[in-house]
């Protein structure tokens, strides 16, 4: 994806404030472990019902202020979209779920694992779903990283399951994603939208059994509760700024932030245990994503490389040595076949 030109800093400009976007973005997303546990006594589900139905809330005032609202009567017409999206919600709303569950419990570790392993599920997705074909260093990483679960299964003594349903639901939701086309902001709309009256009818029921904790720890509770629609927000419009300013490839590394962030939060503010073998299978993940970075920035030099020798052959077949322009096929003698344009 080639970067926008900003305004007054040029292309440079526009792609360091991508990156500071970006950063941010996945900075947020790595940080968020420290803010689940501040929710509490507010159980995982309690937790859950909020986000899905205070993000539609920041997600109407996000679209509000750049009013965006074209898209809704084009996505009403289409039943198939709908029905998208309301895949998505629900795979999110697994994800969102099971994450925060996680946390709270004391699984950080394991939860990012699964978004390390992410990229990795993707593929292995594209592969048995979409019939897509793997490059050698793909199915090394892929093999790779199957290996790493192996070996988390022992030194846990039961599948990683945490990370496998985060790795999955996450995956599952980015396909969706992509085959129903629409901007984060309004897709994360959409979606909360299809969760809003769900999440609303849990609360309120929660609230009619004297189980709510919203209303009963205080109003500083009750302020962190309602934010975690921001929580949802902010970090996506950052993405959205970042994704439009810069190269895919980086896109691509920093998106490595968000777990690393998570993991060493687990290991070093959380405290939680690193046996060997723990280690030893995270070693063989990273490793992994090594040999998949590595053959995704050297695929796309060469894909880039290609490009440019390909426009470069092209301008010269338009121009004589004398640096006129060939005759075109009205000047030429008729017996003379046009030469093709080369294709990308």
């Amino acid at each position: 994806m080639a970067a926008r030109s900003g305004g007054g800093g040029g292309a440079g400009g526009d792609q360091k404030a991508g990156l500071l976007y970006g950063i941010g973005a996945y900075g947020m997303w790595g940080l968020v472990p420290l803010y689940w546990p501040l929710l509490q006594p507010a159980g995982a589900v309690e937790i859950l019902a909020h986000r899905m139905a205070w993000s539609l809330v920041a997600v109407a005032v996000a679209l509000l202020v750049v009013r965006r609202w074209a898209w809704i009567p084009d996505l009403v017409r289409q039943p198939r979209k709908l029905g998208l999206i309301a895949v998505a919600a629900a795979v999110i709303t697994v994800n969102w779920g099971v994450y925060i569950w996680s946390v709270n419990a004391g699984h950080v570790v394991e939860a990012s694992l699964g978004y390390f392993i992410n990229p990795l599920v993707t593929i292995a997705m594209g592969v048995v779903l979409l019939k897509e074909r793997l490059r050698r260093a793909q199915w090394a990483a892929v093999g790779i990283a199957f290996a790493a679960v192996l070996v988390l299964a022992v030194g846990y003594g039961r599948p990683p399951w945490i990370s496998l349903v985060l790795a999955f639901s996450f995956a599952t939701y980015g396909l969706v994603k992509k085959k129903v086309n629409l901007g984060g902001l309004e897709s994360l709309g959409a979606e909360t939208a299809i969760q809003f009256l769900p999440a609303v009818a849990y609360l309120l029921w929660l609230g009619s059994r004297g189980e709510a904790a919203f209303g009963t720890a205080g109003v500083g509770h009750m302020a962190l509760l309602a934010s975690t629609g921001l929580v949802t927000a902010v970090p996506l419009v950052c993405f959205g700024a970042a994704a439009i300013r810069v190269p895919l490839s980086t896109l691509g590394l920093l998106q490595y932030l968000a777990p690393v962030f998570q993991f060493l939060l687990g290991v070093l503010y959380f405290r939680e245990a690193m046996p060997p073998e723990r280690w030893a299978g995270f070693a063989l993940v990273w490793l992994a994503l090594t040999i998949l970075t590595w053959d995704a920035l050297r695929t796309a030099h060469r894909t880039r490389a290609r490009a440019a020798r390909l426009a470069a052959e092209a301008a010269a077949r338009t121009q004589s040595p004398s640096g006129t322009s060939v005759p075109t096929a009205a000047e030429r003698p008729s017996a003379t076949p046009e030469p093709e344009a080369p294709r990308v």
